[in-house]
């Protein structure tokens, strides 16, 4: 039995590696550090961020980890030059409010499905 479990999370691993999770793909809110405002859109192998001036920058990606404990869900990704970042949702029950961090695990944007959240916002309790 474990070397069916074993096998099929290595096949989950394998088929996830190339393209995006269902889980961050489609459109976010985000705010970043400064509190400036940003639109970013997930698809399976690219993601685009847009600034408030309507000014979009697009990344081609893929994603090298996923990673679930004590509910906390996190997946790696990496851009084309080899920089890597993290997309988490902290809070099991919540995946429409999470952060992305960079490849020393500093939060650059908090993200949110349907409005703009701040960090605080990400961590408290319902």
């Amino acid at each position: 039995m474990k070397k069916y479990l074993l096998f099929f999370g290595l096949l989950l691993v394998l088929l996830t590696a190339c393209s995006g999770s269902e889980t961050y793909r489609g459109s976010w809110k985000a705010i970043d550090k400064d509190g400036n405002k940003f639109e970013i859109d997930f698809n399976a192998k690219r993601f685009s961020i847009t600034d408030s001036s309507g000014e979009k920058e697009k990344y081609d990606y893929t994603q090298n980890s996923v990673n679930i404990e004590n509910g906390v869900e996190t997946y790696g990704i990496q851009l084309e030059d080899g920089r890597k970042y993290q997309i988490t949702f902290p809070n099991s029950e919540d995946q429409d409010s999470g952060f992305i961090s960079d490849g020393n695990n500093v939060p650059m944007y908090t993200i949110g499905r349907k409005d703009f959240v701040k960090y605080d916002d990400v961590y408290k309790l319902k």
